[in-house]
């Protein structure tokens, strides 16, 4: 692996994905963009090739068809120079769940982490074997928030964010950094897959401003990052509640609560 390593994004044809193109891009890292608008790929290409001189490889691929997404896993089984990995590419789909298409749903499981896991799983190993490389995941507060009511969406990103976190408890020690990215309401065009007006929501978070304070976590080293999350002592609390459940949760008896009564 490089001195100073290439990153492939999934999804880097707009809003986040572009971003981190971007700022890696500025930071002296080489790329490798994957999406399947070409167009927009190429005009962010050639604007970071003449600002930045960073090498861009652009990689058409729709990542829930299967013959694409092999492409990609074998790119990054194979070219040593790929050491960042940002997981982004995602999507949603508008309505509740039974007024949702169960094809349109199966897209969005393909797509949000389907993909995710077999990007994933192409370079961990090299990853591990080399002891160093990044896999940054792109998760969403909705995957811990029900209540919102994007079950199957949030479902996705709940994945993603358990995913990153039990890969960061299993890849940390073999020299592997793994980000899982909580963003919440965020202005990209995720929103017109869903027939929502972003312009209408309050507290929009800019995908610059995201990106920037994403790639502050980055350099942190932080397991979860979440740009909007202003007290950060609440999720610490949230996960210690959780770490808390787990010296509880194995014992031979049923609690007492479920228990006959005699």
């Amino acid at each position: 692996m490089s001195a100073i390593p290439a990153v492939l994004i999934t999804g880097a044809s707009t809003g986040i994905g572009a971003a981190y193109a971007e700022r890696f891009a500025r930071r002296g890292h080489d790329l490798v963009l994957v999406a399947r608008n070409v167009e927009r790929m190429e005009t962010l290409a050639q604007r970071l090739r003449q600002e930045t001189g960073a090498a861009v490889d652009i990689v058409p691929a729709d990542l829930t068809r299967t013959t694409d997404l092999a492409k990609i896993e074998t790119r990054l089984r194979d070219d040593a120079r790929i050491g960042i990995l940002v997981n982004n590419a995602g999507t949603a789909i508008g309505g509740q769940f039974i007024e949702q298409n169960v094809d349109d749903m199966t897209r969005l499981v393909a797509l949000n982490a389907t993909a995710l896991v077999r990007l994933s799983s192409a370079v961990a190993p090299r990853f591990a074997g080399a002891g160093e490389g990044a896999i940054v995941n792109i998760s969403s507060v909705v995957g811990v928030a029900p209540e919102l009511g994007m079950t199957v969406y949030g479902a996705t990103k709940a994945f993603v964010l358990f995913l990153s976190q039990g890969l960061a408890h299993e890849l940390g020690p073999k020299g592997v950094y793994v980000q899982a990215v909580l963003p919440a309401i965020t202005r990209t065009e995720i929103w017109d897959h869903v027939g929502a007006d972003v312009d209408s929501m309050g507290e929009v978070m800019e995908v610059s401003d995201l990106v920037d304070a994403a790639m502050i976590g980055f350099d942190r080293r932080e397991a979860v990052t979440i740009p909007s999350l202003h007290d950060a002592g609440l999720w610490d609390v949230h996960d210690g509640a959780r770490q808390a459940l787990l010296g509880n949760f194995v014992n031979a008896l049923p609690a007492d609560r479920y228990r006959a009564l005699a």
